[in-house]
């Protein structure tokens, strides 16, 4: 079942040592519905993205799926036949509660969610029309993300897309100031408090190292990405859609 998010209640971990174990996963939806601004609209609307590219008789890929939001999402809207979506994470974790959350077996009209524990930069993509990275590539090692990125677009079928959302930082100190105290008034709104605010913030300093929009529009275009185009953006959480 899942709890309330309380993780940072308490000073249970040191700084840099957020780890997507079993405590993340018991609050995880609590979690991310409550520090990801728009969150609950912005993965059924990857899954309309996802409807529109999907291509029959390929694979979709949904990398760092945690709890597998964006996949069930993928499953009830995409209408491509011959295509299955395969989910995976490296949290043994989270791909232990998502293979709970599939069982028992999924109705036959739907899509396949195939949950894979592995590291995403081991994935080999295959006949991808849609892959989608959502708020995952920040936890990526920066010197890998490029290599991944290139793979990622050299598995994509022609017309292939990748979504690709992530937290941002901003150039322009000022608007990242703004960015970042707006985002805090969202979770307080939330019902976070300002201590479990800075301990989270410890906890994933050295963990989650976020881009600029700039050097991403960079990094995709430099991996082989023909054009992307921001459509969503909630403070400094934002969202590309990135054509192949």
């Amino acid at each position: 079942m899942n709890r309330k998010d309380r993780l940072y209640d308490a000073e249970i971990t040191q700084p840099g040592d957020f780890v997507f174990d079993d405590r993340v996963v018991s609050v995880f939806p609590d979690m991310i519905n409550r520090s990801v601004p728009a969150y609950n609209q912005l993965v059924p609307m990857i899954g309309l993205l996802a409807r529109r590219y999907a291509q029959s008789g390929s694979n979709l890929y949904d990398l760092g799926c945690s709890l597998g939001a964006v996949s069930l999402a993928m499953r009830s809207a995409v209408q491509a036949g011959n295509t299955r979506i395969f989910a995976i994470d490296n949290s043994v974790d989270m791909i232990r509660r998502l293979e709970e959350i599939l069982h028992p077996p999924q109705d036959t009209g739907l899509l396949p969610v195939v949950p894979m524990h592995q590291d995403i930069l081991e994935t080999r993509f295959e006949a991808a029309s849609v892959v989608v990275l959502n708020f995952t590539l920040q936890f990526v090692d920066p010197e890998k993300r490029s290599g991944l990125l290139a793979r990622i677009a050299e598995g994509l079928n022609p017309g292939g897309v990748l979504i690709l959302s992530e937290k941002v930082r901003f150039e322009d100190s000022i608007e990242h100031q703004m960015q970042t105290d707006w985002h805090h008034d969202f979770k307080r709104a939330q019902g976070y408090s300002d201590l479990e605010i800075a301990r989270k913030r410890d906890a994933l300093e050295n963990v989650m190292m976020p881009d600029s929009l700039q050097q991403h529009r960079e990094r995709l275009q430099q991996a082989g990405f023909a054009r992307s185009y921001q459509w969503f953006q909630g403070f400094n959480f934002i969202s590309l859609l990135a054509f192949r």
